[in-house]
């Protein structure tokens, strides 16, 4: 990230005042050994101020720990917030950073602490700072295995269409299957509506099961068996929507850019000797990776 706030400063000619530019180094940066000590004691206290709002919502311990957990809790806000304004004030373009996902992420863990003032329970909202710890992967210098996990997004992406053309279909699934034990078992079997049959039908379809309602006639049966088995069937077709789009993304990052010689075709394999076209040997090409 600091790569990108200095460049874009190198760009327009412009240097940031020599402190601020230090900051920029501590804050931003894990080259330098105060950055990465910075960005270790940034983890410590995220991991930190989680673990106190995961304790403080045990009842028990709330009850006996209320007011030296709120102090705790209130420390980190306030160390947070700090660390926030001092991001805004150690980069050329302030709202660039704010847009960030981590700026986001950074705005948002410190919120629920402020709004916590006018509505008490929005206070346990503030684990969403366990986000933070994404940042990790550049501290420990595996940020290239974001390559990994940008591949699994351009799947996911790709794919939105057919996952939203199958979740048209179960919707559709629901509300008839919903609709028919409606008919079939009514309110005497716990099917007061049609919203509350949809419920169930989504319960089973997706093999939950949570057994609040079930059907007690032998008709009803008979069709909760059938929207069982099919729930099996449904849960497979999103994997392997995603799963062949997995498999298509990750050839095409796998294939070479290199034109072949004799037919002028691209994309083929890494590791291929021959052209799967025209069969010409790829292997005579002056460049061929």
């Amino acid at each position: 990230m600091k790569t990108v706030y200095k460049k874009s400063v190198i760009n327009e000619g412009q240097r940031l005042a020599p402190w601020r530019e230090k900051l920029n180094e501590v804050i931003f940066g894990s080259e330098t050994v105060a950055g990465r000590n910075f960005d270790l004691l940034l983890i410590v206290f995220i991991i930190l101020s989680t673990l106190v709002v995961i304790i403080d919502s045990v009842e028990r311990v709330h009850a006996q720990h209320a007011e030296l957990l709120g102090i705790l809790e209130w420390v980190f806000t306030l160390l947070f917030s700090l660390e926030y304004f001092l991001r805004l004030l150690c980069v050329r373009h302030p709202w660039l950073y704010m847009r960030s996902f981590y700026g986001i992420v950074d705005l948002l863990s410190i919120l629920p602490s402020y709004i916590s003032l006018f509505l008490p329970g929005v206070r346990y909202t503030t684990v969403v700072r366990i986000l933070r710890l994404l940042r990790i992967f550049r501290i420990l210098k595996l940020s290239v295995y974001l390559n990994e996990a940008n591949m699994l997004k351009t799947a996911l992406y790709n794919s939105r269409w057919k996952i939203m053309v199958f979740l048209y279909t179960v919707l559709t699934l629901v509300v008839i299957c919903g609709a028919l034990m409606y008919v079939i078992e009514g309110k005497e079997a716990g099917f007061t509506s049609i919203p509350i049959s949809m419920y169930w039908a989504i319960v089973t379809l997706t093999t939950v099961g949570y057994g609040d309602i079930a059907p007690i006639t032998t008709a009803g049966q008979i069709a909760a068996s059938m929207i069982m088995i099919m729930g099996y069937g449904i849960i497979a077709v999103p994997t392997g929507i995603y799963g062949a789009e997995l498999i298509k993304t990750v050839n095409q990052a796998n294939l070479s850019n290199d034109a072949c010689p004799d037919c002028g075709a691209i994309g083929h394999d890494i590791d291929a000797s021959y052209c799967k076209y025209c069969g010409h040997n790829l292997n005579d090409m002056p460049s061929h990776h």
